[in-house]
């Protein structure tokens, strides 16, 4: 009998969390945690549309941040860091 892992546990490895937040110019950012991808939306709904359809469709992996939430470009995305203090301006950035 082949052992496998059960399927939550697979399913969580292969998913990034993304997070979800409007930035100071009103737009919609999305951002994997890792800051792999990313971009700038026009409304919520598109926002999660694409979070959903990077992590595998898994909404449970979508992570509303409250505040301002500037898209990152620098290539070094800090959970712990307050990302309402980011003053640089967004840019728009998806992984291949």
């Amino acid at each position: 009998m082949k052992h496998t892992e059960p399927p939550s546990t697979q399913s969580c490895t292969r998913s990034p969390l993304f997070l979800i937040g409007k930035n100071s110019r009103g737009n919609w950012v999305v951002q994997e945690e890792q800051g792999n991808c990313g971009g700038l939306f026009v409304n919520r709904a598109e926002a999660f549309k694409f979070a959903k359809f990077e992590n595998g469709n898994r909404p449970q992996a979508v992570i509303m941040v409250p505040g301002i939430f500037e898209l990152d470009t620098s290539g070094k995305t800090d959970l712990a860091h307050d990302k309402s203090h980011n003053t640089e301006a967004p840019r728009e950035r998806r992984a291949a």
